[in-house]
């Protein structure tokens, strides 16, 4: 007996396949980011904590001169990593933005209602815990920390718990994870910017003016944006505003459509095809296929939209090399000092762990709960309370954007290390939590369903 299925949900469904594609790429890529990132996180921990910490701290602060003049001059390697190639990753979440804003998650407020309140809720609450702990100005600097989540190290976890994760959660966790981005980067544009100069800030605007020339003029290699992409950096760097911001406006600005007609792109891959064929035949020649196989690749190449180009060009260097390195050159804590670290800033740790390990949760369940009585948003099927839980415990992994917004809040080496400390047990805490939680909930919801119940 077969049962019709109405032409409106074959339409929903349909819909949500072609959604989750792309997600689901980026959460496979992103789960095993994650584990060399947790592989990168331990060697800094086990080296700044050996008999050769001094080569650990020696090593990220060699001063490396690049650029002329006073402009980027005897700048350490750390500053390198942090600000220079860190801007990759930050052009990454632009793309990702942008990309989720055009046909994803973020590209209808019905589809972004949801994880936006979620999202606002787990920002809101741990700088509200954290606010609540800390009384002294200095240390209040460092709100910002434990309101990010790190999409790798989350996506890891949940791929942890295997395939009895409902597809529907995990679109909901990148998605929110992608909005905590958004929310990272204007609270380190508005906050963790010093006094704005001029000069820095025509200079930037000068980049972004020759991005938008290049486009018109169709140029589509992504190599020759990199001279604009430096120009925009510099600007950042000199007006105040932290360089790394530059690639997330290079990365909103990228062409989400195919520069070209991809009607005469086919029609041109096709005919250089026939000609290598044609070539073959008659010369049966290696040497005379080089001109249509440089048009059909041309041809290929055009037919993606430019920023899945760069997005998949960089997600593999970001995934396993940058973000890897990042935590390598930061995440080194002197573990033998834990105790003194605790005792000297013991607010300042508590309020990091608690804001990422109760806030994060709290906030996302609050907020969804609030938005569904209010009927702001809906839950999409095969999400439940218990869902929405494990997304808030996962949304406290705040690994990467909170060491790096710790490294905007502090200069004092002591302050920095109780930070990095408390990010590493707070995010430690909510992954095996998370994990924990998402074991006996799934499970439970697995034996339910079979049960009928």
């Amino acid at each position: 007996m077969h049962t019709s299925v109405p032409s409106g949900a074959r339409t929903s469904r349909s819909f949500i396949r072609r959604l989750l594609q792309p997600l689901e790429r980026f959460a496979r890529l992103e789960a095993a980011g994650g584990i060399a990132l947790l592989v990168a996180t331990l060697i800094a921990l086990l080296w700044a904590s050996s008999p050769w910490s001094s080569t650990y701290h020696a090593l990220w602060h060699t001063p490396i001169t690049l650029g002329w003049s006073s402009w980027l001059s005897h700048q350490s390697l750390q500053f390198w990593i942090n600000d220079g190639l860190m801007t990759i990753f930050f052009l990454l979440v632009g793309l990702e933005i942008r990309r989720e804003m055009h046909d994803g998650a973020l590209a209808t407020v019905r589809l972004a209602a949801l994880p936006l309140i979620a999202a606002a809720g787990g920002v809101m609450m741990p700088a509200v815990i954290f606010l609540a702990l800390n009384d002294d100005p200095l240390l209040r600097h460092a709100w910002a920390v434990p309101t990010a989540t790190d999409i790798a190290f989350a996506v890891g976890v949940l791929t942890l718990l295997g395939k009895r994760v409902p597809v529907q959660l995990r679109v909901l966790l990148l998605a929110i994870a992608i909005i905590d981005d958004i929310a990272a980067i204007l609270i380190i544009a508005m906050f963790y910017t010093s006094g704005l100069k001029l000069l820095g800030l025509l200079i930037a605007a000068c980049g972004i003016v020759l991005v938008f020339a290049m486009q018109r003029l169709g140029i589509g290699s992504p190599l020759a944006y990199a001279l604009p992409g430096i120009i925009v950096w510099s600007g950042m760097l000199h007006a105040g505003v932290h360089p790394s911001l530059a690639g997330v406006a290079l990365g909103l600005l990228t062409p989400v459509v195919p520069s070209r007609a991809r009607a005469g792109l086919l029609a041109a891959a096709a005919g250089a095809l026939r000609e290598s064929a044609k070539r073959l035949r008659h010369d049966r020649d290696a040497r005379a296929l080089p001109p249509p196989v440089k048009r059909f690749k041309f041809a290929q190449r055009e037919m993606l939209p430019p920023l899945l180009r760069v997005e998949t060009a960089l997600h593999p260097w970001v995934a396993f090399g940058i973000v890897p390195l990042f935590a390598l050159a930061n995440a080194g804590v002197d573990l033998r000092g834990v105790g003194d670290a605790l005792q000297a800033s013991a607010s300042l740790t508590l309020g990091i762990a608690l804001g990422l390990v109760l806030g994060k949760p709290i906030g996302i369940a609050l907020a969804t709960w609030l938005s569904l009585k209010l009927r702001l948003a809906a839950l999409a099927e095969g999400i439940d309370a218990r869902g929405v839980l494990l997304i808030g415990c996962l949304g406290g992994i705040g690994f990467t954007m909170s060491i790096f917004i710790a490294n905007l809040a502090f200069t004092s080496p002591e302050l920095l290390s109780a930070s990095k400390l408390a990010v590493l047990m707070g995010s430690a805490c909510a992954a095996v939590i998370g994990l924990a939680l998402g074991r006996t909930l799934l499970l439970r919801r697995a034996s339910c369903i079979q049960d009928g119940c």
